[in-house]
């Protein structure tokens, strides 16, 4: 197949924005495709040279890009530099610039499909020293013998703004049309489970419908996640799940599909990427926890503050993202836990049994550890119960819950009332800073070991007299703070709870409220563990500075009584939610 056939598509594709005539040009172009060819046109109109988990990409950037323009059209640099800047799309560059190109050599040839994708694949592999010199030159390769319209395109392909106006399920639904009489529905069953369009339109293309039939799980192959609607009250959830669901924490992390086999683990994002060389200790995490013989398991990774407990919010995962040096000290600064949450091979296809057996499955096979965990999940059928639920999940650092139907199976890429999201509308921001009492401590952990890792920290109540708990806190500290904190509290170490401390928490150490600190945090929430003006905003609930950092003050000008109140607290809070409501 030549190369023009498929470009002559993109030209028509561009023409209009009807999702109607937008899948009816694929099918015409997937009917005149020999099956031995299908799959690299599929890539290449996703964009891709292949499904997501393999990570194969051209790997050139603009720079070298300008430059193989120009090397191959005999114009300087500077001059590619110039049209892009006037025209902000390379492939518009590289289609202008091959118009005015003096006539091609009598050596060009027209180019094929095949040559194309197999440079570009070239170009992807392509590593070492004298890589991007390869891949210049295989780029040039193909432009030397590009029409316009052709060099359009190709460069395009290589940025990855082919802006052809379709998303994988337009192209699902012309392969549908074409090959499997419009049965849809088993053509997407096929390619949630399998994540490759290119497998499947060749399957497809030899043997209709009855050759993805037989299309299984795979471990080490990712399967697309199953979604989640929203709704924004318990009544709402517990009424479109019957009055009864499971209600589980909603971790604020990086989603994960773990494939587990023969002692050889692979970590995928919910985007198919292959992480696994980003989160080594969750591979030995598993290797650990994991005792059946094959399975995949889904879960959300969460940065953990050793010393608190506390989870951190969803950006300092991205501090383990795509790192290929440092990782090392990546994973001392940012150690992170798996929550599992479901079980979907163990052997056998578990996606089509209930969540209720996948949860009793996925306990089965995983021994927690420190690295491991099985997400905190619990039954719910009255409105009180799942608000206190819901309570406890933002106390203990998650986004919300997921109310999930006992009965649901596991509907793969697809997004449904099986599944709700159930998130805080508003979060009181904290803007400024607090200043709390010192009231216990705990043993620290990893590199704190021996030291204080974190401080159970209380406003006062100025009206009984008493402080109360509002924050554990473990982050802001430097290595000489952390020396120093035993001598300041020294004289204040008590064998038991002060009188006039008021907290549910229970530290390794109780000190008398003496010593004051600065403290910044990320906001405050509603608590139905901390103390701070309970029962005051709502019944059994008092307040939380999530995410507080010592500033580095100490606040010796103060007593503990001048410590930042209840009261004003409660006011911060309050006053911010208006601000949000406004």
């Amino acid at each position: 197949m030549d190369y023009k056939e498929i470009v002559k598509t993109y030209e028509a594709l561009e023409e209009t924005t009807k999702r109607l005539e937008l899948t009816s040009i694929l099918v015409d172009l997937f009917e005149n495709v020999k099956c031995d060819e299908i799959k690299r046109v599929v890539y290449l109109t996703q964009g891709k040279l292949g499904p997501d988990y393999l990570g194969l990409e051209v790997g050139i950037g603009e720079k070298l890009i300008i430059k193989a323009i120009g090397e191959s059209m005999g114009i300087a640099d500077k001059k590619v530099q110039e049209e892009y800047r006037k025209l902000g799309d390379l492939g518009s560059v590289a289609e202008a610039l091959t118009e005015k190109r003096a006539q091609r050599t009598l050596f060009s040839q027209p180019l094929t499909l095949k040559r194309v994708f197999e440079n570009l694949f070239r170009m992807a592999k392509k590593s070492g020293s004298g890589a991007q010199r390869e891949r210049l030159n295989l780029l040039e390769d193909l432009l030397n013998d590009c029409s316009r319209s052709e060099a359009k395109y190709l460069i395009r392909t290589v940025t990855g703004k082919a802006r052809l106006g379709i998303a994988d399920m337009t192209i699902l639904d012309a392969l549908a049309i074409a090959f499997a009489d419009g049965d849809r529905a088993r053509v997407e069953r096929a390619y949630n489970l399998c994540s490759d369009l290119g497998e499947i339109a060749e399957m497809l293309c030899k043997n209709g419908k009855k050759g993805i039939v037989d299309i299984k799980i795979e471990v080490g192959i990712p399967i697309r996640s199953m979604l989640a609607e929203r709704l924004s009250s318990p009544e709402e959830i517990l009424e479109k799940m019957g009055g009864r669901c499971a209600a589980e924490y909603k971790y604020d992390g990086l989603r994960i599909q773990a494939h587990i086999e023969d002692n050889h683990v692979k970590l995928f994002s919910r985007r198919l990427e292959d992480i696994t060389s980003q989160f080594p200790d969750v591979k030995e995490g598993l290797l650990k926890s994991f005792k059946g013989k094959e399975g995949v398991v889904e879960g959300e990774c969460v940065v953990v503050n050793l010393n608190t407990g506390e989870m951190r919010p969803f950006q300092q995962i991205s501090h383990r993202r795509g790192r290929k040096y440092e990782l090392t000290e990546a994973i001392e600064e940012y150690p992170v836990t798996l929550f599992l949450f479901d079980c979907l091979y163990d052997g056998e296809d578990l996606t089509g049994i209930s969540y209720q057996e996948r949860r009793e499955k996925l306990g089965g096979i995983i021994e927690e550890c420190d690295k491991i965990k099985i997400s905190t999940v619990k039954v719910v059928d009255d409105v009180e119960e799942l608000e206190k639920f819901f309570e406890d999940a933002i106390e203990a650092g998650c986004e919300g819950l997921i109310a999930k139907s006992l009965e649901s199976s596991y509907k793969a890429g697809a997004r449904g009332w099986q599944w709700i999201k159930y998130k805080r509308e508003y979060r009181a921001e904290l803007v400024d800073t607090v200043d709390l009492a010192i009231v216990g401590a705990f043993a620290g952990r990893g590199r704190r070991k021996g030291w204080y890792g974190a401080l159970l920290m209380a406003c006062y109540n100025d009206e009984t007299d008493v402080f109360e708990s509002v924050c554990k806190l473990g982050t802001g500290f430097t290595d000489e703070v952390l020396k120093e904190i035993p001598k300041k509290l020294g004289d204040f170490k008590r064998d038991a709870k002060d009188p006039r401390v008021e907290s549910e928490m229970e530290p390794d150490y109780w000190f008398s409220p003496s010593v004051v600190l600065e403290v910044l945090g990320g906001e405050i929430t509603l608590s139905p563990i901390h103390r701070a003006g309970y029962g005051v905003l709502k019944k059994d609930s008092g307040l939380a500075i999530r995410f507080p950092r010592f500033t580095g003050r100490w606040r010796e000008d103060k007593k503990p009584e001048d410590a930042t109140t209840s009261k004003e607290l409660i006011e911060m809070y309050s006053a911010q939610l208006k601000r949000i409501e406004e």
